[in-house]
């Protein structure tokens, strides 16, 4: 365990020898330059990352860790909606209005792209810290509502910090099944969430449930603190240029080996973090088509979660503990979608690639093509996954309405989780894809654009199905779903161009400057 630790917080100091040429002060343009992008024709091609194979299951081992926190503090939640609306004397409807993943993502996102992931990671973790202190400690609804949005602005950005490393220490080729692992710890929140809360609230009391999350959380910031590394290719390019002192592991900064300075062979950005750009993003008619339609997909899945425990208890008569248990299968059917949907994504890639050129040889380190149809590589897998999510949506709704035995909604939980996860992933995967300049600002707009929708559905979940009955509105749900799927198809047909087209723009603002 010592050598796996030193491997992966010493990574960068190991590999100081190695340098970058000299980059511009843009960000984006870094970042192009890191990724290899921009080269030069009688310079050798560098890797896409100097991080060994070993280096980068730590670092994404590490991070689902880390990302396990953003669903973890929403779903660990649930259980325990029906006591604290009894203990602070709301309805169901006004504690289900905290359940929200808050805005934080578009600042971190942005932070991480310029001054680097650690520091926004820290941030994050210091927040939910914080917050989940006072959370344990307050006894009134607005105090609940107003530090529930606190605690979100950190735990969620974890989830686009996640993706935003996994873009910068993985290729294409290789993107879609570490986008999956490192989602393993998000996926694993909505199984364990509800039966550890569940547990926590029928034997400790709900405070108890913060207290929980800001144990995890300050855990988590040690580990950051003392293992994990800086990936950030305008910081530290393919891996090869250290990172700022302030910015390097404690165990880098104890170790006795000295590591010479690589004054000037990297020109780190001095912008500020602007959290708009992230809007800008959305703006965008590719990106904001996939956000438009990953966020639908959010919202509804949100819809069948946060309405759960109240179908269970009222038609199932179970009791908190019974209810925490029963989102198992659902955080099982999560964690299958990473050996389905990202080993598909990689082989569907490897396919295409091959289709287009024949005589090309697959490897890791392949050069990221601005020509190749990533769009329909990505989207020949999400496409089905959003049909398969519409189907098994409407099949748990009506196994509900009737009452069937509770084995038919335990096993149409599963397969909700396993296809609407697979689709996420999805989404997650592309939009990095044709943002690799600034995956971090590309993963926090889809945060943003995710949870805003979640944020809106969540406000008349429980009213919609008290009015029309779950079968209805899972079906309504699905038939949404299936309405956004032409909007994929257009991003098939028509992304590649749009990317082309503003990748000219891009080039053509950095000309003037």
């Amino acid at each position: 365990m010592q050598q796996a630790s030193a491997t992966l917080a010493s990574t960068t100091d190991s590999q100081a020898h190695q340098s970058n040429k000299g980059l511009s002060n843009n960000p984006s343009v870094d970042a192009e330059k890191a990724i290899g992008t921009v080269s030069s024709d009688t310079d050798p091609a560098p890797p896409f990352s100097t991080f060994t194979h070993t280096q980068k299951k730590l670092i994404v081992l590490t991070i689902s860790f880390i990302g396990l926190l953003s669903p973890l503090s929403a779903s660990i939640y649930f259980p325990a909606i029906g006591t604290l609306a009894k203990d602070l004397s709301v309805s169901t409807s006004d504690i289900n209005l905290t359940i929200f993943q808050a805005i934080g993502p578009t600042f971190f996102g942005n932070l991480s792209d310029v001054k680097g992931r650690r520091p926004a990671y820290i941030g994050c973790l210091i927040i939910s810290i914080a917050a989940n202190i006072a959370l344990a400690c307050q006894r009134s609804y607005a105090a609940l509502l107003v530090l529930r949005c606190i605690q979100s602005s950190g735990s969620a950005a974890t989830v686009a910090l996640g993706q935003a490393v996994v873009a910068d220490v993985s290729t294409r080729a290789e993107r879609g099944k570490r986008v999956a692992y490192a989602s393993a710890g998000i996926m694993l929140g909505p199984a364990i969430g509800p039966t550890v809360g569940g547990l926590l609230e029928t034997y400790l009391g709900w405070p108890s449930i913060f207290w929980f999350l800001a144990i995890f959380s300050g855990v988590m910031l040690v580990v950051t603190l003392c293992l994990l590394p800086e990936t950030c290719r305008a910081v530290v390019g393919n891996g090869s240029v250290p990172p700022q002192r302030w910015n390097r592991t404690l165990w880098s900064c104890l170790r006795k080996k000295n590591v010479a300075e690589q004054a000037g062979t990297l020109q780190r950005s001095k912008k500020r973090p602007n959290p708009f750009t992230s809007l800008l993003i959305i703006l965008k008619k590719e990106d904001g088509l996939i956000l438009l339609c990953g966020a639908f997909l959010y919202a509804g899945f949100y819809i069948v979660l946060i309405t759960l425990t109240d179908q269970l208890s009222q038609e199932y008569g179970l009791n908190t503990l019974q209810v925490g248990l029963c989102y198992l299968p659902f955080g099982v059917g999560c964690m299958a979608s990473r050996f389905s949907v990202g080993i598909l994504l990689d082989r569907n890639y490897k396919r295409l690639t091959h289709q287009a050129d024949p005589s090309s040889e697959s490897s890791s380190n392949a050069k990221e093509s601005d020509d190749f149809p990533i769009e329909k590589a990505r989207l020949q897998i999400g496409i089905p996954a959003i049909y398969a999510s519409a189907i098994v949506t409407i099949t748990y709704g009506w196994v509900m309405h009737y009452k069937t035995s509770l084995a038919g909604p335990l096993v149409m939980l599963f397969f909700v989780g396993n296809f609407t996860t697979g689709a996420f992933n999805v989404f997650s995967t592309l939009i990095v894809d044709i943002n690799l300049h600034q995956p971090g600002t590309a993963s926090a707009a889809n945060n943003l654009a995710r949870c805003g929708m979640g944020a809106a559905f969540t406000a008349f979940a429980q009213p919609l199905v008290g009015v029309i009955g779950i079968w209805w509105a899972s079906t309504a749900v699905a038939f949404l779903w299936v309405l956004t799927t032409p909007c994929l198809w257009a991003v098939i047909r028509w992304g590649p161009e749009w990317r082309a087209a503003e990748k000219t723009k891009l080039e053509q603002r950095e000309g003037k400057k």
